[in-house]
This record gives structure tokens, C-alpha cells and sequence, in this order.
């Protein structure tokens, strides 16, 4: 009969499956204590949830998050999994982060990402992506500009303007 825990964990779990954009597994073998608190402090940094549990617990609550045996073979081994909610590429941005300073400290195994499972390879193209927020802030500098130079034509034009009636004025 499982445990009250248990029961809890894979309801916490379920609802991480459902509720995330992106899930990084990762393999975290070779990290010491003092750098998983680092590294957890890097997600918590890039709003990612990074939770360690029992791989049956996490196979049991990707079944009931509706995603069958799909990460069966990843879950093997020391797996923590790195969960991204509002934007996708926000883990691999914090492992990337983390990496640069603590090398070979976590491995990438695998990615689940728009419906579809990737290799580690996946990782570094995400990470190297602009944010969310960089991409909508580039898409509405790049809405703004035309406007921006329509009036600073339709500017000058009525500068021009209001300058040849001013002269017109002097004159008669």
C-alpha cells in the first residue's frame, strides 16, 4: 500500500507534468551539495522548478499527467528534472548558466519540448535563444518603428510648412 508521501509526490509531480512548457532531464550525479544549492538558486533565478524523486514516482505521475511510457527510458539512474512554465527555453538558459561556472556538474539527457521528445544535443540550440521576453520586446520595437518614422516624416513636413508660411507672412 503506498504512503501518504508518496501519494502527495506524485500528485506534486502530476501537476508539474501538466502545468509546464518545457521538462529538462538531467542527470546530476557528480554534483555536490553546495552546488546544487547554487543550481537551484539559478532556476529559482530563471523561474524554473528543478525537483529531484524517485524515478517511479515520476513515471507514475507522467502516466496520469497523460504521457503514457514516453520518458521510460530517460528516467534511469540520478535524473532531476528541470521544469519550465512560462517560457521553454528559461531551463536551458539556468543550465546553461550553471554550467559555465560549474563544468561537467549536471548532464542534459533529454528534452521534452512542444510535444515532442529531443536528445541532449537540443539543449545548447535552446539555450542559446533569445528569452520570451527579448523576442516580444524586439517584435514591438519592430511594430513601432514604421510609425515612428511616419511621424518623424509627417513631422518635418509640417515644420517645412509652418516655416514657408511664417516667411510668407514676413513678406507681405
Amino acid at each position: 500500500m503506498p504512503s501518504n508521501i508518496n501519494i502527495n509526490k506524485v500528485d506534486e509531480l502530476t501537476e508539474n507534468f501538466k502545468q509546464t512548457s518545457s521538462i529538462y532531464f538531467t542527470k546530476y550525479t557528480g554534483m555536490s551539495v553546495l552546488q546544487a544549492t547554487e543550481f537551484r538558486a539559478q532556476c529559482n533565478k530563471h523561474s524554473v522548478r528543478y525537483i529531484v524523486s524517485k524515478n517511479t514516482l515520476t513515471k507514475i505521475a507522467a502516466n496520469n499527467a497523460g504521457y503514457g511510457d514516453k520518458f521510460d527510458n530517460i528516467l534511469n539512474g540520478q535524473v532531476g528534472i528541470a521544469y519550465g512554465y512560462d517560457d521553454p527555453t528559461s531551463p536551458a538558459k539556468a543550465i546553461k548558466k550553471f554550467l559555465d561556472e560549474n563544468k561537467d556538474a549536471i548532464e542534459v539527457l533529454g528534452i521534452f519540448f512542444d510535444g515532442e521528445l529531443y536528445g541532449p544535443e537540443k539543449y545548447s540550440e535552446l539555450a542559446s535563444l533569445p528569452s520570451k521576453d527579448e523576442l516580444l520586446s524586439k517584435l514591438a520595437s519592430g511594430l513601432n518603428y514604421p510609425m515612428t518614422q511616419l511621424a518623424s516624416t509627417l513631422n518635418g513636413a509640417m515644420s517645412k510648412l509652418a516655416g514657408i508660411l511664417d516667411s510668407l507672412k514676413n513678406i507681405k
